[in-house]
This record gives structure tokens, sequence and C-alpha cells, in this order.
């Protein structure tokens, strides 16, 4: 109970601190607080940029919007407990559901207020791997080899690490004839690899790369991209695409009863827009997330492979039946996953 009150108290504290920055920082203007999930900030940085230019000249009103970055799962419960966002883009929807259930400051039917049930990109999962493939990893088997450290977030507070984890099980479901047994024990082998379990994407990412543990991470494809581009003087790494994997669908929502607090509802829902607009398509696509616009995609397919992707609906039962299975307390990854 202690340590449930400290928490309460530091979100509170943090979110008044960002709310008070952000007005410091723009008096007489707009501001806005994005909370969004781990591998995002390079690509939201960008497009706060680009949003605020457009607001200034089609409004003629000055912008600024901050930002909140971390495992998916925790950023929700954040909201939940008090950390005043705008606007939400999280790595699935199952976590602004859970904002909507328990916090009731966006309705429950969110998904139904933008195009592509409010996913304005798409990402999957795929390997990223040290130079010259030493452990030969090319698909989910090479993944459970005797020797081989895989790098994969902690799904109970990572929104990403729930998608590798299901792209996984639903590898095994596609290639054991749907035997669930089958496909736990395969999982539980995979995990049984992983040394260590970071709260979030970008933290695995650290870990691999920077700290120098494990043969393979396993990670968004925009998440393994970026590490290839930032990670290009040294040339020590490698991707690689499985032939099977999920579609990944980062949703979007305006957090309507804070927009409407802070008087940023209009602007909010303008924010999230401008995510399905030409520009807005073609930064995501330049920031390695697949565009919704089919057009756009087209445009960069020599950098997204060609696989075979399944959905969590398909495979899973959609995200709360998911979420129960295989993430609540003593879902299948507790039993399965043993530190």
């Amino acid at each position: 109970m202690k340590r449930t009150i400290i928490v309460i108290v530091l979100i509170g504290l943090a979110a008044w601190a960002i709310r008070a920055c952000m007005q410091t920082d723009r008096a007489g203007g707009v501001d806005l607080l994005n909370v969004s999930y781990d591998p995002t900030r390079e690509f939201y940085k960008e497009v706060n940029q680009a949003f605020a230019q457009e607001w200034k000249r089609t409004t003629g009103a000055s912008m600024a919007i901050s930002q909140s970055h971390g495992g998916s799962g925790k950023q929700a419960r954040g909201v939940i407990d008090g950390l005043e966002a705008d606007v939400v883009t999280l790595a699935l929807a199952y976590d602004i559901d859970a904002i909507a259930k328990k916090s009731q400051q966006l309705p429950e039917n969110w998904q139904t207020l933008l195009p592509d049930n409010s996913a304005p990109y798409t990402s999957t999962i795929v390997f990223l791997v040290r130079k010259g493939n030493p452990k030969g990893i090319r698909e989910w088997p090479d993944l459970i080899k005797s020797g081989v450290a895989v790098i994969p977030a902690n799904p109970k507070t990572s929104g990403g690490a729930r998608w590798s984890y299901l792209a996984a099980y639903g590898y095994a479901l596609s290639t054991n004839g749907q035997d669930h047994d089958q496909a736990a024990a395969f999982v539980g082998a995979l995990y049984k690899n992983a040394p260590v379990l970071d709260s979030g994407a970008r933290g695995a990412t650290t870990t691999f790369i920077k700290r120098g543990i494990g043969d393979v991470l396993v990670t968004w494809e925009n998440e393994a991209f970026l590490a290839l581009r930032t990670a290009s003087e040294m040339g020590e790494f490698e991707l690689v695409v499985p032939t099977i994997s999920i579609l990944a669908e980062p949703p979007v929502a305006v957090v309507e009863s804070v927009a409407k607090r802070h008087g940023t509802l209009a602007v909010s829902r303008a924010y999230l827009e401008f995510l399905y607009t030409t520009e807005g398509q073609e930064i995501a696509a330049k920031h390695f997330y697949r565009p919704r616009n089919q057009t756009i995609l087209a445009r960069h397919s020599a950098t997204f492979v060609t696989l075979k992707l399944f959905t969590v609906d398909e495979m899973f039962g959609g995200w709360s039946q998911a979420q129960s299975t295989h993430f609540s307390d003593g879902g299948v990854f507790d039993r399965i996953y043993r530190p």
C-alpha cells in the first residue's frame, strides 16, 4: 500500500512538472502532452515540429507539444493514475481500452473515431543480430536453440514485448496445427534463452547494442531499423526478417476529458488527424513505420520486406482475450517464464 501511494504521488508530481514546464515555455500559446510508448521519441519529435508549423500556418496560433515515453503498459497506468495526457499514442489497443474503462477519460468506442481503428501506421516484429549473424538466426525456431541469448522486453510492462510474445506464439500455432500446448512450450523455450527482460523496447535495444548482451534482439521493425541507422558507422548489426510475424497496429486517441479541461480538444484531434495526412505518413515511413497510405507505402517498398502477417484478432480473438489469456496475473506468460 505504501509503495502504491508513493507511485501515485510521483506520477502526480511528474504530471504537474511537465504541465508547469509547458506553461512556462509556451505562455499564451497552445500546449499538448503526448504520452507515448518507448521507441517513438524520434518519430514524434519530427511530427511535433511539422504539426506545430502547420497549425501556425492555418490558425496563426503558436503551440508546443511535450512527450512522455516508457513501456506502453506503464504509460497507460500513469494516465489512469493522473498523468494529464491530452493524447495517448500507445503500443496496443488494450492499453487505451484500459484507460477508457478504468478512468473513463475517453469513450470506449475510441477506435471508431479515426480511420483504420485509430492506428495510423503499422509495424511488425523482426530480429536484429550481430554482424555476420554468427548464430545463424533466420527464423523463429533459431531463437530456441541452445546457446542463443535472446533479448526481448518484458511483456508485463512493454507493449512491444507483448507484440513480440504474440508473434512467436502465433508463429508456433501457424506451424504446429494450432496446438496451444506446443506453442506455449515453444515460447517458454524462447524466454528461457532470455538473460534479462527490460521494462521497455528501448531499454532492450540499449541492453543489446550498448551493453553488448545477447545474440539477437527481438523488437519492433522500426526500432531495429533505427538501431541500424544510428549504429551505421560501427556496422556491427544486421536485420533479419522472419517469414511469418504479426501485424502490429499501434493506436492513438484523444484523452477527451483532459483535453476538454485544458481547452485543447480541437487541436488534439487535429494533431492525431495530421498523422493520416500525406506529410504525416511520409514522416512515419521516414522513421520506419509502415504507412497506412498504400501509395506512400509503395514508394518505400525497398525498405519494407513483404512477409506473411497475421493479426491479433485472427490468431488470438482480439486484445482483450489475448491479455486475459497470456499476460494477466497467472496467465500463460506467468506459467512459462521462470527468471
